[in-house]
């Protein structure tokens, strides 16, 4: 038995208002039936092999989420032609027989896992990808310009070599059927190949695939037509992006044309999506964007054509099981939610909705693939590691974690996993640090679901939680550790500039904690965090004003959120303004010095999100030396809650 949790008696635990029945309810796509209508999307890995063969890592990933329950599992992209666009690592390749025996390891591995497993197949990227082979640029439907190089155009497909492109997503579709795919789904989102040819604002051609929605239709009804014949019996879906969301893309009412063209030709299902490159936030709505952002459309789609739809778009399982109740759609896709807990449909059938640890929305899975890094997710060190088992500790000892942010909470989970004795001291008297501080904000709440999580966790695990303790160098705990993991977090960062010792300027945390905040507010710091206190306080009445010293506000990281949070702050009022310092805080205003010079800004309160260093005050010298020891989180090198948790990860892995 487990010890019991000091805190069990104030774990907050999620009340189930429903059972799901129409979610957890047996499915069909055609002929094939499915266990429940949970659909694990399409999602690009980077995880591809060398040889452009799926990976082990790849197929262990994908069986990890058919293991967790979805009914069905859909592959990332698999690229079926290499005639115009090179291997570029981002799809593995089934343009050759040579790739045929890595695609039954992955589909035997999902049929043994218990799911059922439908390939995505693409003819290429077109605009979005590499040059052609030879040449200094990439094909497209039409000379519109390279997404890498808006200087270069691209060069026009022409129709032999269209059709050259079908004949080999048929040969593709051969392949997939020869080694025991249950259904085949065509790549027509994103802004990719086929959606170029689609697309009136990509597709400028004026022979048989131009023109009319029924001519820039061909090359997708062709597609459907080919695969169809080469994979007899089985179900094809098409992934169709619903509403760009930018100047000239495509909007509902065309969709739907294209959307009945592609039922007449023999789709299935239809999986839709809106957004797109240009538009990525709309694509993977982040915490700023509100869930189930996809669903109008799908179900404006659904009654329009009659065709069964499936729809994606961070839906939460309240928002699917109503869904489906009310025939909006048939299937629904939890990309994020299954990549951050692949047994979110074991927890859903066992009526433990909070068992599934939480997707954030924090989009660490999207910009690390576009980053051209390998997936990873901020909440789920496992990502891509499936197929590498946790293993019990040879020698259990004594953890003592002390923090319960982020990077302390997952270090005593994994220590605890491992069979070590854990306890975890937190000077606060609450678990979550930065999690409970950041999530204040109301378009943070999903951050603040990772801490009824975290104290489940423990309290089945049996670490002992001591909350209001706080740590020092003298204190028993220590001498007692046989390992001490030292998760204490960072402390505000303050320039040496004048007038930061007033009353009137507070750090980023005592906002979030409540502290009172005059009407005018200046937030120095545009980075993410400064972004996120801006728009709570402009969302509360404040008149904001957020100064960056970067040449841009929300610089570096987070770039499928940033264009959200712009649109956000711009919606709320913010005045922002980059290329600009904080000089000061004086009885007349925040100094500040810009591409204007030297000015004052009228304000009652200034907010410093300025980042964090990390905080000392426990370790001593040579504690980084001390096999004993390990840092973890902000107290060892300041970033983000994923690194946190990622850092607390690995030290519990090497106790």
């Amino acid at each position: 038995m487990p010890r019991p949790c000091a805190a069990a008696l104030d774990v907050e635990r999620p009340v189930l208002v429903s059972a799901y029945p129409h979610l957890l309810a047996p499915g069909r796509i055609g002929s094939l039936e499915l266990a429940n209508r949970i659909l694990f999307p399409p999602i690009s890995t980077r995880m591809t092999g060398a040889d452009g063969a799926v990976s082990p890592r790849e197929t262990a990933y994908l069986a990890a989420r058919a293991a967790g329950g979805a009914g069905l599992v859909v592959t990332g992209a698999l690229l079926a032609a290499t005639d115009f666009e090179p291997p570029s690592g981002l799809m593995p390749r089934v343009d050759d027989d040579a790739f045929l025996p890595a695609l039954r390891r992955m589909v035997d591995a999902v049929h043994a896992a218990g799911g059922r497993i439908s390939a995505q197949l693409s003819p290429g990227t077109g605009r979005l990808g590499p040059a052609e082979p030879g040449r200094g640029a990439p094909v497209s439907a039409s000379a519109t310009p390279w997404v890498r190089d808006p200087a270069v155009a691209c060069r026009p497909l022409d129709v032999a070599e269209l059709e050259l492109l079908v004949r080999r997503a048929g040969q593709a579709a051969a392949r997939l059927a020869s080694v025991g795919v249950d259904a085949i789904d065509l790549h027509g989102h994103s802004g990719a190949l086929v959606d170029q040819l689609l697309t009136a604002l990509w597709n400028h051609r004026t022979d048989a695939y131009g023109g009319s929605v029924a001519r820039r239709t061909r090359f997708a009804v062709e597609l459907v037509t080919a695969v169809r014949a080469a994979a007899p019996g089985l179900p094809v879906s098409f992934r169709l992006t619903v509403a760009h969301h930018l100047p000239g893309g495509r909007e509902l009412a065309e969709s739907i044309e294209i959307a009945a063209l592609l039922r007449d030709a023999g789709v299935d299902l239809l999986v839709v999506e809106e957004g797109g490159p240009p538009s990525p936030a709309v694509m993977a709505p982040p915490n700023y964007l509100p869930a189930g952002l996809h669903l109008a459309g799908a179900a404006a789609l659904r009654a329009a054509v009659g065709i069964p739809v499936a729809v994606a778009g961070a839906m939460t399982p309240d928002l699917a099981e109503a869904a489906l109740a009310a025939g909006q759609v048939d299937l629904v896709g939890f990309g994020r939610a299954l990549v951050a807990d692949p047994d979110l449909p074991r927890a859903l059938a066992a009526g433990e909705p909070g068992a599934a640890r939480p997707c954030v929305r924090c989009n660490a899975c999207f910009d690390a693939v576009r980053a051209g890094a390998t997936l990873v997710c901020a909440v789920n060190p496992q990502v891509g590691l499936e197929a590498v088992p946790l293993l019990r500790a040879t020698r259990p000892q004594r953890v003592v974690v002390v923090g319960g942010g982020p990077a302390g909470l997952e270090a005593a989970r994994v220590a605890a996993l491992r069979g070590h004795r854990v306890d975890l001291h937190e000077r606060r008297d609450q678990l979550g640090g930065v999690l409970v501080d950041a999530a204040r904000p109301a378009f943070k709440h999903e951050l603040a679901s990772l801490v009824p999580w975290y104290r489940d966790r423990l309290a089945e695990l049996g670490v002992t939680v001591h909350l209001g303790r706080a740590v020092d160098r003298s204190s028993p705990a220590l001498a007692a550790a046989d390992v001490v993991v030292v998760a204490t977090g960072g402390l505000p960062v303050r320039p040496a500039i004048g007038g930061l010792d007033r009353a009137d300027v507070l750090d980023v945390m005592d906002v979030h904690g409540g502290a009172a905040v005059g009407r005018r507010v200046v937030v120095a710091g545009g980075g993410l965090t400064g972004a996120d206190v801006a728009l709570a306080l402009a969302l509360d009445g404040h008149a904001v004003t957020l100064v960056e010293v970067q040449d841009a506000i929300v610089p570096g990281r987070a770039t499928v959120n940033r264009g959200a949070v712009l649109a956000r702050l711009a919606d709320a009022g913010v005045v922002l303004l980059p290329s600009t310092s904080v000089l000061g805080k004086h009885d007349d205003g925040v100094h500040v010095d810009g591409p204007l010079g030297r000015e004052v800004l009228a304000a009652d309160t200034l907010v410093l999100a300025l980042g964090v260093r990390p905080s000392t005050e426990l370790v001593g010298s040579g504690a980084v030396e001390d096999p004993r020891v390990h840092l973890v989180g902000d107290c060892l090198q300041p970033s983000t809650v994923g690194a946190a948790v990622h850092s607390g990860y690995r030290a519990a892995l090497a106790i």
